[in-house]
């Protein structure tokens, strides 16, 4: 039973006996979030005059949405999981400003620091994972608490105060880029040829998972949607390296972001820990006669929220070249929208890094686009809400079918 459902939560496909109209009605959500980015991202380049796809401004969107899909790979496994984390945020920021402290005031190296930061994250994690694993407390009530908690000591440890700047060496976590030994004046070869080598390692890796489903007889995505899904996935890798190669070259934050994005997708979809996580936010009682620990598995999915947390609190501090009481202040919201929007369940056991990395894409494009086309702040969150809402009545309305 606990099979069955695991294999259900991780979108491992059936055995072909669909034409391509029933695979792309069963699918719908997944290929509807690429077609969403897609449009939105169109609507708002013809909305901006072409502003979007200014080579600056998609600079700014990868910087400014960085911690956002960190955060979301954190989150999407604590949501796949059947909990929440309202923390985040206030996590971000306070990790932030003990960095900042370390490194600001007590001029400590920011490679130790770096760690000390990201150890910090981690128990913080498992200290909110110990009472939701545990002792079995709501993790909303007990996230909302460390929300509160962290908001607080962020303010105590800066005093009330913005700290910094920053070392330039740690300011380049956020703010660097890729370096060029060719040295190119109107373009940057070695950022374009990294995009375009990451392109290829994704249509290669896609076609040889692909294979190995089909020789094992579990493939039934038809042949035409996956070229065209995939080339459109390669195809905007390489479109957008271009961009980026003809102004500073991919950001360093943006490689950091794509270690983490294979890594998690490597683990979700390939290891034994990946498929008990969807096994346990599927049918929790089945996971546990089935043999898994599922209170340390809870424990080790708030641990590794916690850390990138941490890794995303570094990456603010590092961009902002300060630290400041305020830092993280609504990041839950976003990255739980991201991941609610990229089609994970509010139920649990449902969920995909890539649909979480394109729902936080998403969410910035808007953010992105509204702020260039002139839209009030206020008008910005009614907006966001609704999307969001949206995306759960959908998740909603296919569970009832």
């Amino acid at each position: 039973m606990a099979t069955t459902t695991t294999a259900k939560a991780a979108g491992a496909p059936l055995q072909k006996s669909e034409g391509g109209a029933g695979f792309l009605k069963n699918n719908l959500r997944e290929y509807g979030l690429l077609i969403s980015l897609v449009a939105i991202m169109v609507f708002f380049q013809v909305m901006t005059d072409g502003t979007l796809f200014q080579p600056l401004n998609l600079t700014n969107l990868i910087l400014q949405n960085s911690y956002i899909i960190v955060m979301a790979l954190g989150m999407l496994l604590v949501i796949v999981a059947g909990h929440i984390d309202l923390s985040v945020g206030s996590v971000c920021g306070f990790v932030g400003a003990v960095a900042a402290v370390l490194m600001v005031e007590y001029k400590m190296h920011y490679v130790p620091a770096t760690i000390i930061c990201l150890t910090l994250g981690g128990v913080i994690g498992a200290a909110q994972g110990y009472w939701v694993a545990f002792y079995k407390i709501p993790s909303f009530i007990v996230t909302l608490a460390g929300m509160l908690v962290f908001k607080g000591l962020a303010l105590a440890v800066l005093g009330g105060s913005s700290v910094g700047p920053f070392p330039a060496e740690f300011q380049l976590l956020s703010t660097g880029f890729i370096p060029d030994p060719f040295e190119g004046e109107t373009l940057r070869i070695t950022s374009l040829i990294a995009g375009l080598l990451m392109a290829l390692v994704l249509l290669v890796t896609k076609v040889r998972g692909r294979a190995e489903r089909v020789k094992h007889g579990m493939d039934n995505e038809p042949y035409v949607f996956f070229i065209l899904k995939n080339l459109v996935f390669a195809g905007m890798i390489a479109a957008f390296s271009y961009l980026l190669s003809s102004y500073k070259g991919l950001p360093n934050v943006l490689i950091v972001m794509l270690l983490l994005m294979l890594v998690y997708d490597f683990v979700t979809s390939r290891t034994t820990i990946g498929r008990r996580v969807y096994a346990l936010g599927g049918n929790e009682k089945a996971a546990r006669l089935s043999g898994i620990n599922t209170e340390r598995l809870t424990f080790y999915t708030f641990i590794n929220m916690g850390v990138l947390a941490a890794l995303a609190g570094l990456i603010f501090a590092a961009r902002l070249n300060t630290a400041t009481p305020k830092a993280g202040l609504g990041f839950e919201l976003d990255v739980i929208a991201a991941c609610f929007i990229g089609g994970a369940s509010a139920s649990g056991g449902v969920g995909k890094v890539l649909g979480a990395v394109i729902g936080a894409f998403i969410m910035g494009v808007m953010n992105n686009g509204m702020s260039i086309m002139g839209i009030g702040i206020d008008y910005q969150q009614v907006i966001k809400g609704l999307v969001l809402l949206a995306a759960v009545c959908v998740d909603v309305y296919n569970k009832k079918k």
